[in-house]
């Protein structure tokens, strides 16, 4: 965060957080990003990052400078049309956190959350990250991030499969997630 903004970056694998710091210092990770996403599309047009990207599990991305992404316009049109699709799905998706990961119960905002990370997954799987970070995305506390998944776990709406790696009951998570 505000270190100047010159590179671009794709997640080809693993997962990234977005976080911005209030003013007492606390974070909160306001997104997640997940292989295809991009990091940086702010470089198109500001001159500094507006957030610190920070890796939750091993992550691999290709870097290119936004000088690039900027002359795409002119010499692959094809190209700068999927960064425009994806800063749309980047402002949908802060859409999606401004309201469904800030409202609701505790037991909803993490079900949503378990849901989005599942989504596009084989066989509904989800690998979660530290439960203070679950928190810092869903404005509740690490213990009350941890006694939620303990519940899940507890009623088989996920189950563990390796470390933090669970199998989701999508089917439950969605009722109570828009209960």
């Amino acid at each position: 965060m505000g270190d100047d903004a010159t590179c671009m970056h794709t997640i080809r694998s693993g997962l990234v957080k977005l976080v911005q710091y209030l003013p007492d210092g606390t974070q909160r990770i306001v997104r997640l990003l997940k292989a295809s996403d991009v990091i940086g599309l702010e470089a198109i047009l500001s001159s500094t990052y507006k957030h610190d990207a920070i890796a939750l599990h091993e992550t691999e991305i290709c870097r290119y400078p936004a000088s690039a992404a900027k002359e795409l316009s002119e010499t692959n049109p094809v190209l700068h049309q999927e960064f425009i699709t994806r800063w749309e799905r980047a402002l949908n998706d802060a859409d999606k956190w401004a309201t469904e990961f800030s409202t609701g119960t505790a037991k909803q905002r993490v079900s949503r959350l378990l849901l989005q990370l599942s989504e596009n997954n084989p066989c509904n799987t989800c690998r979660l990250f530290s439960r203070e970070d679950m928190g810092a995305v869903l404005g509740i506390t690490t213990e009350t991030a941890s006694r939620m998944i303990a519940e899940f776990k507890r009623q088989r709406v996920i189950v563990e499969t390796s470390f933090n790696e669970f199998l989701c009951d999508v089917d439950k998570l969605e009722g109570i997630a828009f209960d």
